[in-house]
């Protein structure tokens, strides 16, 4: 079999404009499980968006992007439903950074022999494909943009602004994340940046600029989202899966404390995740245990327990066409960084 054999259906992302989620998140609220859990995270994000004062952080972690959601989260930069994006860097360059290069994610199957698809240079996610040629390429745009930039230290906010800068003169796909955050300027901060393509470019950059080169700088990362919280005040998080985006936007709160100024903790949460709690770990942590850190409230917290393609876009399209974000100020924290 040829690499093409494989490579052939490609992901498409759902469009959550659409349908109209309404009626059926509506009837899952006199439902029972995950479906009742479902229908109050919905209600949640809502209510953030009314709240004229909060700020919405969007975490995003997992593969959700290559799996067909990366249009959901276009659109909630588009219409305002999200003020900074906290993320892991798979899913903001090997994902959304990648397709809009040109490249695409392809329907596969777990039920395949990766020994074949290693010989091919394919890679796999689940029952996803990706080009490991293209991904490479990819790593080598990150670099190309490195090698235009200052030799100093750069938060990946600052990094992933002039990729942002970038794609507008030269994407082959004008509608992705980085590139609609960075003309909305909506923050995008990948604590864990090199964790991802960049990481081999910014690699390649360094040895071929030993002397003077670019780096990531994750203290200037945590205390870029900390100074967001701080001005925002009120804020609330929508948080797609869990890991180190999770983490760190729920850390801004006790970092603002450890620099003396008294902020509320986060006002509203909602998570979505297939983590198991009993092992400990912060992916799986509720809500209620991160109040015990003094990092969110519980009033209006939810866990949503289900693999975030099948709930993500009801949520999303039941807030969308609630029309709660059409009275909300953009927040524009870039702005701050200026």
């Amino acid at each position: 079999m040829k690499k093409s054999d494989f490579l052939k259906e490609t992901v498409k992302h759902i469009d959550i404009k659409s349908f109209d989620a309404t009626p059926i998140v509506n009837a899952m609220r006199d439902m029972s499980f995950t479906a009742r859990d479902t229908a109050r995270a919905a209600e949640i994000f809502r209510m953030m968006l009314e709240d004229t004062e909060c700020t919405i952080m969007l975490c995003i972690a997992g593969s959700t992007s290559a799996a067909g959601c990366m249009q959901i989260y276009v659109d909630m930069v588009k219409n305002n439903m999200v003020d900074a994006i906290v993320a892991t860097g798979a899913s903001i360059v090997d994902m959304d950074f990648f397709e809009a290069l040109g490249f695409k994610h392809y329907k596969g199957t777990p039920f395949v022999d990766d020994k074949k698809l290693r010989e091919l240079y394919i890679d796999r996610i689940y029952d996803t494909f990706i080009d490991e040629e293209q991904l490479q390429a990819c790593d080598n745009t990150v670099k190309i943009i490195a090698d235009t930039l200052d030799p100093r230290p750069y938060s990946s906010r600052e990094f992933i602004r002039e990729m942002g800068k970038y794609l507008v003169d030269n994407a082959k796909k004008p509608d992705s994340l980085v590139q609609t955050a960075y003309e909305h300027n909506v923050p995008i901060f990948c604590p864990a940046f090199s964790d991802s393509s960049a990481g081999f470019g910014l690699v390649l950059h360094q040895v071929e600029n030993e002397d003077a080169h670019v780096s990531i700088d994750s203290v200037k990362d945590f205390r870029e989202l900390t100074q967001v919280k701080i001005k925002a005040e009120t804020s609330g998080l929508f948080m797609v899966g869990g890991g180190v985006p999770k983490n760190f936007a729920q850390d801004t709160v006790v970092c603002a404390e450890v620099l003396g100024h008294e902020v509320p903790v986060h006002k509203y949460a909602v998570q979505i995740t297939v983590a198991d709690v009993r092992d400990g770990a912060c992916s799986s942590s509720t809500l209620k245990e991160a109040s015990s850190w003094g990092k969110v409230d519980t009033t209006y917290e939810q866990m949503v327990y289900a693999e975030a393609t099948s709930v993500l876009p009801l949520i999303v399209s039941y807030v969308y066409h609630s029309k709660a974000c059409q009275n909300r100020s953009p927040r524009s924290w870039t702005k701050i960084f200026d």
